[in-house]
């Protein structure tokens, strides 16, 4: 782990206890000694999961095997086991082999059903998972399972990322409060799609399980596939929410309950950009104007995704040329003549043309800040989306010309 990243947080808040889910987190030594690097979630009988996952086609075991069991019962609970340094990923079979080992023997420890255990690996591709180091640390992590354990287990999750992810927010449904909480990790390879990270978010309201990932999907759709930092999609990417429903407040049709939980995974999602390797510019890309939103959100990832653009926030230069290009590429339709862009306030093109009250020296004082505004308006219709992304700096190649060693 390198220095923090400048775009980060004060500090990790404080997370509430969520009734029904306890926590462990230990270092097995996956891939460094010493490294906190596995965590256990352990969740009452009666939780409903949802999920969400990348659509790479050649995605890691652990993502293949959550699939499949989403969308089940889980009468006796359900357990999620977590390791970093390692993704299990182009691993063959023995990446199921591996899964099924550790699901089996998670199951025997905690009393949860195989079918009910929910597993990810985060970490370096295609070596395999030394699936002893975590399986040998299971009784351990079961005995020091404890509901105040969810700063441990964002620690666990951690790879390149300089700092631990969590975010939390209460709402009231049917005048009962409820409580949300979650934890992320992610720092590079990220793209949305959806983007790369593993995300566990856990509530004690009560949600049928058709309604949350209804939930889950939606709100996903417009947070974490919504953020990028270097365009490049995992092959691990893993979200699951959790709700233990031991509030005994029913949440299923709540739409207040429904934007806390959205709240909670953007405030992650932003989290993720934060701290994207050698990120030291948090820029938020809003596009209006369009025919359809997902011509808006087509626009705005084909500029948070141009290199060039990227290099040009981090050289703070504000080089509206860039931003044409990039929406002229993106395949999304655009008028050149109907097109307006903002750096911050500053209008500094309209109508396919430079604004004639540009003034560059007011567009370059916005380009020294720390969080970077740009604002396309398309002038076609009322379609919008909003992306975020960093800045591309050499901390970015220096981090992945040196990853594996």
């Amino acid at each position: 782990m390198g220095k923090t990243s400048p775009l980060a947080p004060a500090g990790l808040p404080d997370l509430p206890v969520i009734s029904g889910v306890r926590f462990a987190a230990v270092a097995a030594g996956v891939r460094y000694s010493g490294r906190t690097d596995v965590m256990l979630a352990v969740c009452a009988p009666g939780t409903a999961i949802a999920g969400v996952f990348t659509r790479s086609a050649t995605r890691a075991a652990p993502v293949l095997d959550c699939q499949t069991k989403l969308g089940k019962p889980l009468p006796s609970g359900a357990a999620i086991l977590v390791n970093s340094g390692n993704a299990n990923a182009f691993t063959g079979r023995n990446g199921q082999q591996a899964v099924d080992e550790i699901v089996n023997a998670t199951a025997t420890i905690t009393g949860v059903p195989a079918a009910a255990v929910f597993t990810a690996s985060t970490g370096v591709i295609g070596e395999p998972l030394p699936v002893d180091r975590i399986t040998d640390k299971l009784s351990e992590l079961n005995a020091h399972l404890s509901p105040s354990g969810m700063a441990d287990a964002a620690a666990a999750i951690m790879t390149t990322d300089t700092y631990a992810k969590a975010a939390t927010a209460t709402c009231t449904v049917n005048s009962t409060p409820v409580q949300i909480a979650g934890i992320a990790k992610g720092s590079g390879m990220i793209a949305p799609d959806m983007a790369t990270m593993l995300v566990y978010i856990f509530t004690d309201a009560q949600v049928d399980q058709d309604a949350l990932q209804a939930m889950t999907t939606r709100a996903a759709d417009t947070t974490f596939n919504c953020i990028t930092v270097d365009s490049d999609t995992s092959t691990s990417d893993s979200l699951l929410v959790a709700a233990t429903g031991t509030s005994g407040t029913d949440a299923s049709s709540d739409a207040g309950f429904e934007r806390c939980l959205r709240t909670v995974m953007l405030d992650l999602a932003h989290q993720v950009v934060r701290d994207g390797e050698g990120a030291t510019k948090f820029v938020e890309i809003e596009v209006t104007g369009t025919l359809t939103d997902a011509d808006a959100k087509t626009h705005g990832l084909s500029i948070a995704n141009s290199p060039l653009v990227k290099t040009a926030i981090a050289g703070e230069d504000p080089n509206w040329g860039r931003v044409v290009m990039a929406i002229g590429k993106s395949g999304a339709a655009a008028d050149r003549d109907t097109l307006s862009i903002w750096f911050g306030d500053v209008r500094v093109a309209e109508n396919g043309w430079v604004s004639p009250n540009y003034n560059e020296a007011d567009a370059a004082k916005h380009m020294k800040s720390d969080h970077i505004r740009i604002r396309v308006d398309c002038g076609m219709g009322d379609g919008h989306a909003t992306v975020w992304t960093c800045d591309l700096t050499h901390g970015y190649i220096d981090i992945n010309a040196d990853y594996r060693s």
